[in-house]
């Protein structure tokens, strides 16, 4: 079988929601630096600061809030992205073993982690270019079979949710787009900390890489930041 020409994300038209620090801003500046048009959301007037200050489009987005998350429908009428990442989470209560988590703490973490995602993915697959590459930030702590560890529980169930919301995508977006849940690693941001694994421009840009490099019989995989697959 011949092989197709590498996809490249140089140059493309980017939608980044959750940019305004951390991973999500990182990814906004490699993006810009491979000479991308980017369109970045953040939930306040300091984050747009931040994302005009690196070339790209800011638009206002709070994903916890469903009237928001509809109006992206209309900011972004008429775009067309090569490449879409939705990026915005939370940790939430960092937890030992079997705590049960408040009921504040549990909405806004799944509001956040997994509502958000279901708000947001149908009105960005109204605006994909063919074959367009879309990825959401996850977490391998989402894995149930590599789970080995109780800390953080609510965040693990939020983020083996998002999985299972991402792979119901991939099936609605088969043919249209390439779909993956990417683990960044442990990054050293504000939520993974300081004594994290690695830092965010070495997280983005195997991200980047990876994303450019799928194939579609990587359609609705779950991947580590540097391609390699993990398991559900």
């Amino acid at each position: 079988m011949s092989k197709t020409s590498p996809f490249s994300l140089a140059g493309k038209t980017a939608l980044v929601a959750g940019a305004s620090r951390g991973i999500g801003l990182e990814l906004v500046r490699q993006c810009r630096e491979a000479g991308d048009r980017v369109v970045a959301t953040a939930r306040d007037d300091a984050g747009a600061a931040r994302l005009a200050e690196l070339g790209a489009q800011p638009l206002t987005l709070d994903v916890a809030n469903a009237a928001s998350c509809a109006g992206l429908a209309w900011a972004i009428d008429g775009e067309v992205f090569e490449q879409v990442w939705l990026v915005a989470g939370v940790y939430g209560p960092r937890t030992a073993g079997l705590q049960t988590p408040t009921q504040p703490d549990f909405d806004h973490v799944m509001h956040t982690n997994v509502l958000a995602a279901m708000r947001l993915l149908p009105v960005v697959a109204d605006a994909l270019a063919p074959m367009a590459r879309l990825a959401v930030v996850s977490s391998r702590m989402g894995s149930i079979g590599l789970r080995a560890a109780t800390s953080g529980w609510l965040y693990r169930a939020s983020k083996a949710a998002l999985n299972s919301v991402l792979k119901d995508a991939a099936i609605e977006l088969a043919g249209k787009a390439l779909c993956v849940s990417l683990h960044p690693g442990w990054v050293k941001t504000d939520m993974g900390g300081t004594g994290a694994e690695i830092d965010a421009s070495t997280s983005v840009g195997n991200m980047r890489a990876t994303v450019a490099a799928l194939t579609p019989a990587q359609h609705g995989a779950f991947l580590n930041h540097d391609g390699q697959p993990l398991a559900w």
